[in-house]
């Protein structure tokens, strides 16, 4: 199945790209499924691949959305793939799930997936990664020097992109600056010994704040990255989402006292990116990657 031509299938079936006022349906049908998305997150998200978020819709209501953001000619990203409550187990799902896999062509694809669902990825040949813990809880600033920490705007785009590559499979110059500007997102940045050790953005969701990215070379610049966000916000509820493979993430979450909450797979098609796991110490986002 190739993205719809503008007219419904047999069943009646309209897929088309979502009008980019229309990606906070899928946010808000995101919220609802309890993902707790991002105040700003919609305009962000239209920054990447405005024709890969897509809506499936039957006499004119939508049924269905998928995302599937392509980043460079190599790489792609899936998520918001959910189905209306009262419309699944009619074969919807699979109909735009295959429009998404379309747009993506021949790129990888990753994608964050529910436990629930890793079967069903790798039968569309999605190779388990590992896993993305999200955790939780409220949470004061730890009492951590800020010495070195300044503004992320204040350090030039060049060392974030080159710190970013290391951690992500493509580039995403549009999305970090809509990201690290958008209204009510914070960042703060470490600098030692002249480099860019530590940085990270935190920002407002549906339910208290989430920190992503926060990439740091080390626990002790990720620690601190992440106090200075903290004391932006005060005592509030926190998510922070991290990959199980970095055992100084998890510690350090563990630390805070946040608590595991819900976890997914990361997956890919074709080779698993060569990434440095070991600096991310807060996904982006589940949805883009």
């Amino acid at each position: 199945m190739t993205r719809s031509s503008g007219y419904p299938d047999a069943s009646g079936l309209h897929i088309r790209p979502m009008r980019q006022e229309e990606i906070a349906l899928a946010i808000d049908w995101a919220a609802a499924e309890g993902w707790n998305p991002g105040l700003a997150d919609a305009a962000c998200f239209a920054t990447v691949d405005p024709q890969g978020f897509l809506i499936a819709e039957r006499n004119g209501a939508p049924v269905a959305t998928v995302s599937c953001v392509n980043y460079d000619a190599h790489f792609a990203f899936l998520g918001f793939y959910i189905v209306r409550q009262d419309l699944r187990g009619r074969g919807y799902g699979l109909r735009i799930w295959n429009a998404a896999m379309a747009h993506a062509g021949r790129r990888v694809i990753g994608l964050d997936g529910v436990v629930a669902q890793q079967d069903n990825y790798r039968k569309s040949g999605f190779h388990y990664a590992y896993a993305n813990i999200r955790y939780g809880g409220t949470v004061g600033a730890p009492a951590i020097s800020q010495a070195g920490v300044v503004p992320l705007t204040a350090i030039s785009s060049s060392a974030i992109e080159a710190s970013d590559a290391s951690v992500f499979p493509a580039p995403r110059v549009a999305f970090l600056r809509a990201w690290i500007n958008a209204p009510g997102h914070v960042g703060r940045a470490l600098i030692r010994d002249g480099d860019l050790a530590g940085w990270g953005v935190i920002r407002p969701c549906r339910l208290g704040y989430k920190i992503g990215p926060l990439v740091a070379a080390d626990r002790a610049a990720a620690e601190a990255v992440l106090s200075a966000l903290l004391a932006e916000i005060g005592d509030a509820e926190l998510f922070l989402d991290v990959p199980a493979v970095n055992r100084d993430a998890a510690a350090l979450a563990q630390h805070l006292g946040l608590t595991p909450v819900f976890e997914t797979a990361r997956m890919y098609t074709g080779a698993i990116p060569d990434l440095r796991t070991d600096r991310v110490f807060g996904v982006t986002s589940f949805e883009l990657g």
